[in-house]
């Protein structure tokens, strides 16, 4: 946060972002937040590619790294280029680099998956699309649920951002569907497109999709003030059940595991599931956190919401709002035992043999690109 020569009205709020379209509009919605309770403030966004922007031949799980969409927006937010970072919460690993910190986790948009069909088939389901037809996904736990659903579909790779994918689809004869994110579809306003939305029974959707995170350095104590005001709770609960999940069971890009997850009345309840490559073995297992009370939820240690300081401890990089620790807490534990439950079915094997087979070259050294726009 830097200050203009003509005062604190000025202070201007550096935000960092992904250079693609769906990336600018998820860092608009975010700033125009802040901006909503800071109208004193100026905003202003520096955009850049990171490596998965910029590595389209391959698939995501054969790249090499933990942090394809985030490691060069981290590193400006370490040197100090940017005082925040918008990202899908998705694209986080759960182990953050030393020093950040998730400030905020917005309210979820919706978090499915969706079938958007070749314009010849604009009137078909998945279900019902002739056999052999090829599905676009570079996601490996949407092909493993799809193809334990649907066997008689095809698989392959498809890259490059929203308005890439959705050309190949609607110019070339090689795809008959594509397999997206309802979220980034809704974002850029083109709901009309989705031909299908994928329940839990046919895919869990991915860890944190939907949701946008901001992050920020963990020891920026006014940014950190700044954030909470947006801070979604029943979103923030539900999201960190799911990376406490993700954590426990050690999954990433190379691994099978989707959620569904719900809160109502501050009850979290989270499915998750953990799928072999070929979608032919499953492990499936849900857990409420009324059944799973085991931590105290006594608030009295937490201090009053005016002065307790948002700093770690973090639950998988995820600072709990002001007097949401205790809620904050239940929903990580939550997600452990679920995983746990998992692990005890089988689960370990699954991965592991998921992740042998998608062994990854060592990753390559990222270069970032920094372009500034007004805000």
């Amino acid at each position: 946060m830097s200050d203009e020569s003509n005062g604190t009205k000025n202070k201007v709020i550096r935000i960092g972002s992904r250079d693609s379209t769906l990336a600018m509009k998820q860092t608009y919605t975010v700033r125009d937040l802040l901006a909503n309770q800071n109208p004193e403030l100026v905003f202003e966004i520096t955009t850049m590619k990171t490596k998965g922007d910029k590595i389209l031949d391959k698939a995501l799980s054969k790249i090499g790294s933990k942090s394809l969409f985030t490691k060069e927006l981290e590193m400006a937010l370490e040197d100090g280029s940017v005082d925040i970072v918008v990202h899908s919460l998705k694209d986080l690993p759960t182990t953050l680099p030393e020093g950040m910190v998730i400030g905020a986790v917005c309210e979820r948009e919706d978090p499915r998956d969706v079938a958007v069909m070749h314009p010849s088939y604009k009137s078909e389901t998945l279900a019902s699309l002739p056999s052999g037809s090829v599905i676009g996904t570079s996601s490996l736990r949407r092909e493993a649920q799809l193809k334990r659903k649907y066997p008689h579909l095809k698989f392959e790779s498809v890259r490059g951002n929203l308005n890439t994918r959705l050309a190949k689809l609607d110019k070339g004869d090689k795809y008959t569907a594509l397999i997206l994110a309802a979220a980034g579809v809704i974002r850029m306003g083109w709901e009309e497109r989705i031909t299908q939305a994928l329940e839990k029974d046919s895919c869990m959707y991915a860890v944190g999709q939907g949701a946008l995170a901001v992050e920020c350095r963990e020891n920026d104590q006014d940014i950190l003030d700044l954030l909470s005001h947006i801070v979604h709770k029943p979103t923030t609960m539900a999201t960190v059940a799911e990376r406490a999940f993700m954590f426990t069971l050690e999954g990433g890009c190379s691994a099978p595991v989707g959620v569904s997850t719900k809160v109502e009345d501050g009850v979290v309840t989270v499915e998750g599931g953990v799928w072999s490559l070929d979608g032919s073995e499953e492990i499936k297992g849900i857990l409420s956190s009324k059944d799973n009370e085991s931590l105290d939820s006594d608030n009295s240690s937490e201090g009053t919401p005016a002065k307790q300081p948002r700093v770690s401890p973090a639950f998988c990089g995820i600072v709990p709002a002001p007097g949401e620790l205790s809620k904050i807490k239940q929903s990580y534990e939550l997600g452990i035992t679920l995983a746990k439950s998992l692990l005890e079915k089988g689960a370990k094997r699954i991965l592991e043999e998921a992740k042998a087979a998608n062994a990854i070259k060592p990753p390559i050294a990222p270069q970032a690109s920094v372009t500034v726009k007004a805000s």
